[in-house]
């Protein structure tokens, strides 16, 4: 018999500075990465110091990580991305290990910085990231 106060999990694909590795993936700590991923439809991200993803462009896969997660934790996932202000929550379907899911994405579309033409930040980051040699 299934407990009638069980809760589901939400799936969230993170793509900033939710991922593993970056400063606010602690509110995901104690929740279940299932696995590196990408959209399956193209969007268009920018970068200045933080990313964001808007959904009135195409120009790539936007890669990233799926998360499940407790819906007593998007409270405070949604006061990091300002949602429904800043950030606005949307289901997209995203693609993992094979696997498509119907997932939440944060888009942004009033903020501009570097373009990010192939949807990576993590790649992005690493590369503003080394060392500038001059000749």
């Amino acid at each position: 018999m299934e407990k009638e106060n069980e809760q589901k999990t939400v799936l969230l694909f993170v793509y900033g500075t939710l991922m593993s590795g970056f400063g606010n993936n602690v509110l995901l700590r104690d929740q279940e990465l299932i696995g590196p991923g990408e959209t399956i439809n193209e969007y268009t991200m920018y970068a200045s110091g933080i990313p964001f993803v808007s959904d009135e462009e195409q120009t790539s896969r936007i890669k990233g990580e799926l998360w499940a997660v407790q819906p007593s934790r998007m409270p405070s996932l949604d006061g990091l991305e300002g949602h429904p202000d800043w950030y606005e929550r949307k289901l997209i379907p995203v693609i993992v290990n094979g696997e498509e899911y119907q997932a939440w994405l944060y888009f942004n579309t009033e903020n501009r910085g570097n373009l990010v033409e192939d949807g990576d930040y993590r790649r992005y980051r690493e590369e503003i990231a080394k060392p500038k040699v001059v000749v």
